[in-house]
């Protein structure tokens, strides 16, 4: 499967990359067939993980607007136990957090143990529409990768792994799913007229987004690059690495207790 992981210090053209590649995978209906075993599989992984309650999954998706965040978690999550996963969306930082250190609220919605994260947007919005727009000077948002790797870092060590997605669409698919979304009624809410002034900028947020992989993507919490003009295979290829990351872990159920095959309940 054509998923780019990036590796450390590796410089990233996001032009270079097809956003309509399938890799091996050609048909819908196969792909459907792999989710769903994905699914059930990830369901089975999931119940262990929170019954033994010693390891985390955080899950980080970024993406341009309309690049499928939303329908990668309704997707890949439709099997999983709502008790064992918690979904964090980042929006405009309230005054409370812009009082705080740009990490302050992302730290407080990491996933105990036991639990899987899901971000939609993260911490990286703070090297990316903060960049973009100038909203901080250049020489506070380029201290900002060493805070990011470090706080990463830390969470790899207190056994929170770090698993982070760049869903990649092209320009002309974005602006097939706004239209997609001016056209049918019950889509109608999900469009922002301020998503177009950020459409403008779309070539500075390439540009932000290749800085972000070349400077915080360490063997510890890589990145993933996705093609994501097919949301088919999105979902196939996000949920395997999940599915692969979480069979990783070497997951087992706690012992049980001593003695319960002598218990007899009346």
């Amino acid at each position: 499967m054509p998923m780019v992981t990036v590796k450390p210090g590796q410089k990233i053209n996001l032009s270079k990359i097809n956003p309509n590649d399938t890799g091996k995978i050609k048909n819908k209906n196969e792909a459907k067939t792999l989710l769903a075993q994905n699914i059930e599989r990830m369901a089975e992984l999931q119940n262990i993980l929170y019954a033994q309650n010693h390891h985390a999954l955080l899950i980080v998706l970024q993406a341009m607007d309309a690049g499928g965040k939303d329908g990668t978690i309704r997707s890949i999550m439709s099997g999983v136990n709502p008790q064992g996963v918690q979904v964090t969306s980042f929006k405009k930082p309230t005054e409370e957090e812009l009082s705080h250190d740009f990490l302050w609220r992302i730290h407080r919605a990491v996933p105990a143990r036991g639990m899987i994260g899901i971000f939609n947007r993260s911490h990286y919005e703070d090297v990316l529409v903060v960049r973009v727009h100038n909203l901080v000077p250049e020489a506070v948002w380029q201290q900002r990768y060493e805070h990011i790797n470090n706080f990463e870092r830390l969470l790899v060590d207190s056994r929170v792994t770090v698993l982070k997605f760049y869903l990649h669409i092209s320009k002309d698919e974005q602006k097939e799913r706004f239209l997609a979304r001016l056209e049918q009624p019950h889509k109608l809410w999900k469009f922002n007229p301020g998503d177009l002034a950020e459409r403008a900028l779309w070539d500075d947020y390439m540009a932000a987004f290749e800085t972000a992989f070349e400077k915080c993507s360490p063997a510890v919490a890589p990145w993933h690059i996705v093609p994501s003009n097919k949301k088919w295979y999105r979902n196939l290829v996000i949920s395997q690495k999940i599915v692969e990351t979480l069979e990783g872990l070497k997951l087992e159920y706690p012992a049980p207790y001593e003695g319960l095959d002598k218990i007899v309940i009346d």
